[in-house]
């Protein structure tokens, strides 16, 4: 059974840091192109980060508000993907989700439909 699971989420000061962890079982990440997308109260959902899988350059890319803040990268080994945070500020907070696709190279977009989706977890940026 394939399964996402994002952990790794919490309370924060503003200026500090989270990483959270997306861990895969019941497929072959190494295949699999994988997002991080954040749904704020009140807010639709929006992408974050993706990265591509090796076939597919391995490259990471980013929502324009996260850029220069969070780096995102892929142990497949470990069946694990990580978001790094730092700099988190108040309109960071949200519930953060992970997604799978069996794509080559990561699609970054609101509204793309990953085939696999994780359960979230909830970061909170607040003092």
């Amino acid at each position: 059974q394939l399964q996402l699971v994002a952990s790794g989420g919490g309370l924060v000061q503003p200026g500090g840091s989270l990483r959270l962890s997306c861990e895969a079982s019941g497929f072959t990440l190494e295949n699999y192109s994988i997002g991080w997308f954040r749904q704020a109260p009140g807010k639709e959902r929006e992408v974050v980060s993706c990265i591509s899988t090796f076939g597919g350059g391995g490259e990471a890319n980013y929502a324009d508000s996260v850029k220069g803040r969070f780096t995102m990268s892929r142990d497949n080994a470990e069946k694990t993907v990580y978001l790094q945070m730092s700099g988190l500020k108040p309109e960071d907070t949200g519930v953060y989700y992970c997604a799978a696709d069996r794509i080559r190279r990561c699609v970054l977009a609101n509204n793309y439909e990953y085939d696999y989706w994780g359960q979230g977890t909830q970061v909170t940026v607040s003092s």
